[in-house]
């Protein structure tokens, strides 16, 4: 299958049903190199899913004025971070891209302009979780980037024009960070203050219950979910994955704790 030619998504790639969705928290970048719990949630997610022929990433480390998808055959990893110990930045993700997919999800996005990216590649909130999920990095990916310009039911409403690649076996996944505050951040808490805990119970009942109206509304929401996002780039993938949902597909959590005082690592599949 020649995955660079777009009828490589739209005839070649048969009917699959429903890929399942995914949303991840990623975390700290460390995650990427460490056997810890959340490596090992990741490594189970991915042991638990059907193989995909393709993902499409929405990560909160690609913000943009502007809507884009990577393009290029063979995307760069990007190591985006800064301060953390050298063998951390020599990891590479050797995943092929897909300019077929990059072009058919230009084409199914009529909300805006899509621009075909060939410069930025998988940043750490991508790569540091595929990692675990796909170890051999067989599987084609790009990402989708996230308009800045844009509010948060634009992007609820935006994911729901890529469900048609959810049955030609394209894994779509956020990742992000259901909590997540960086300015109060306690690099020694293994556990989440107070807040952290609540904001997260909170966000993760109106998840269980359908309650994307709220969500999408989340600045509405209580106090503890205010500190938990006070910005809204790790927030938003959230709702490309729930934006997706069909009607009676379940949620199921994994990685359910919050970490470093301000951080949850909470992430979730649908389907």
């Amino acid at each position: 299958m020649d995955l660079s030619d777009l009828n490589g998504i739209t005839s070649s790639f048969g009917d699959t049903g429903p890929m399942p969705l995914l949303f991840v928290g990623h975390g700290n970048p460390m995650n990427a190199i460490t056997d810890n719990e959340f490596s090992r949630g990741w490594r189970e997610a991915g042991e638990a899913l059907p193989k995909p022929n393709a993902i499409l990433c929405v990560s909160a480390h690609w913000e943009t004025k502007g809507t884009f998808v990577t393009a290029m055959e063979k995307p760069k990893t990007i190591h985006d971070f800064g301060g953390f110990p050298r063998e951390l930045y020599e990891v590479e993700y050797p995943a092929p891209g897909s300019p077929g997919l990059a072009q058919e999800t230009k084409r199914r996005i009529t909300a805006t302009e899509v621009g075909l990216d060939h410069e930025w590649g998988l940043d750490h909130g991508c790569w540091s979780v595929l990692r675990h999920l796909f170890p051999d990095a067989g599987v084609p990916v790009i990402e989708l980037s996230l308009d800045r310009t844009k509010d948060p039911r634009w992007h609820f409403d935006l994911a729901k024009e890529l469900a048609p690649l959810r049955r030609k076996g394209v894994l779509i996944a956020g990742s992000g960070n259901m909590v997540h505050n960086l300015r109060m951040i306690d690099w020694k808490a293994t556990e989440g203050f107070d807040w952290a805990r609540e904001a997260n119970d909170q966000l993760k009942r109106l998840i269980a219950g359908d309650g994307s109206e709220k969500l999408i509304n989340y600045r509405s929401l209580s106090r503890e979910v205010q500190m938990g996002v006070p910005t809204p780039e790790h927030y938003i993938p959230l709702l490309y994955t729930l934006g997706l949902k069909e009607e009676g597909e379940r949620v199921s959590f994994f990685n359910d704790r919050t970490e470093l005082g301000a951080i949850s690592m909470t992430s979730f599949r649908i389907g």
